[in-house]
């Protein structure tokens, strides 16, 4: 019986490399791709780019006082989700075990491949010439006993990397890495584990669950069996999105009460329609209120229904959650996410028959967004807002 092997292939600054696929013009350049406004988010920066500082989930307005003379572009996501497509397709031919973490970055079961490759590492080098070779783009890619250590392998040799991590192996390799490293350790984590003294990921491992209980509580267990190499997920390679959402980061603070009940409806109608596009309904709506101080707000309510993708009751559900909030300060960001999903469902025993009459109306409109554009036809229900605005 073969063992367990798994690969975690990462796409090297994958939005910015396409683009610079694309346009020889901008290969060797910084390049940065995000929000163009001074509001937006850096999504991805190119190697040349990163070399000043700059790097995702950066504010655009820090990229460009760090790289001044980059090439600033905005995001491209329907294309760079084609790309995408296309790289999923060529991992296919590797493994019918993919599950997908981001556009840029899979897992692979790649357990028994080693019988069609002189050496397990060789089926990384094989995928990686792959992609490079059809699809212009370099992709980095770790191999390991499980997904924690297949993702830190990937990670460590960038760009263009391959790491092999063998059985017996894995705490030789984890204990010389930061903490920060451990999978779930993120800054105060990190902090609170070197204040005593615990420094490298083999110091995890020597100072056992007890120790770490005092310091990391629940998270001690988890933590030292990752110090470890001890990963036992296994890959989901049918995951239904976990939740649904969008936002919007503005150039100018908002406080109206009618622009923000102008936004609200906008994410409705967003986050509705990808419901749809997904098959999808859910029972928790959550919002979230960034301020001007940068300080966040969120509040969530759960249906008592088997869940919801109208636009009508994502709208009013958010204007419920935001009143509750109080909020009396300029805002900056507006979020709206659906959550607890299931399959879209629209039955008799579920909906009346008028819910069942706008489930057919949405799905029609639907359609002709699809063949003639987001902004061709919408429901009255946003139209009058557009209609309001235009007289």
């Amino acid at each position: 019986m073969s063992v367990r092997w798994i690969m975690h292939v990462d796409m090297d600054a994958f939005y910015a490399s396409v683009e610079q696929r694309d346009n020889p013009a901008l290969r060797g350049l910084p390049v940065i791709i995000g929000g163009l406004m001074d509001r937006g988010v850096v999504a991805t920066a190119s190697y040349e780019a990163r070399v000043f500082g700059v790097h995702s989930a950066m504010s655009m307005k820090q990229a460009r006082r760090l790289c001044p003379n980059g090439v600033f572009l905005p995001v491209r996501m329907s294309y760079y989700r084609k790309v995408s497509y296309q790289i999923r397709l060529i991992m296919s031919h590797y493994s019918p075990f993919i599950e997908p973490l981001a556009l840029d970055e899979a897992f692979l079961d790649v357990s028994g491949m080693e019988r069609q490759y002189p050496m397990i590492k060789d089926i990384g080098i094989a995928i990686k010439n792959d992609i490079h070779k059809n699809m212009g783009l370099i992709a980095s890619a770790g191999i390991a006993p499980n997904k924690f250590l297949a993702k830190l392998a990937s990670d460590l040799r960038k760009p263009d990397g391959l790491m092999w991590i063998p059985y017996g192996k894995e705490r030789e390799i984890l204990a010389p890495l930061p903490v920060k490293r451990l999978w779930g350790v993120g800054r105060v984590t990190a902090e609170a584990l070197e204040s005593v003294g615990i420094h490298t990921i083999g110091d995890i491992a020597a100072v056992g669950v007890n120790v770490l209980q005092s310091v990391t509580g629940n998270q001690a267990k988890r933590l030292y069996e990752l110090s470890c190499g001890i990963d036992k997920r296994p890959l989901e390679v049918s995951r239904r999105p976990q939740s649904i959402g969008n936002e919007h980061t503005y150039e100018h603070d908002i406080f109206a009460f009618d622009e923000i009940d102008e936004q609200f409806r906008i994410l409705a109608n967003e986050v509705s329609w990808r419901l749809r596009r997904h098959h999808l309904m859910g029972r928790t709506i959550t919002i979230k209120i960034r301020l001007a101080s940068f300080h966040m707000i969120t509040r969530s309510l759960t249906l008592q229904n088997n869940g919801t993708c109208s636009e009508e009751q994502l709208y009013f559900s958010a204007k419920k959650l935001y009143n509750k909030a109080r909020v009396v300060k300029p805002i900056r960001l507006l979020g709206l996410t659906v959550s607890q999903l299931q399959p879209l469902q629209i039955q008799g025993d579920l909906f009346s028959e008028d819910e069942e009459i706008k489930g057919k109306v949405a799905e029609a409109i639907d359609k002709l967004q699809q063949r003639f554009g987001r902004n061709a036809i919408m429901e009255g229900f946003l139209w009058e807002l557009s209609h309001d605005k235009n007289k």
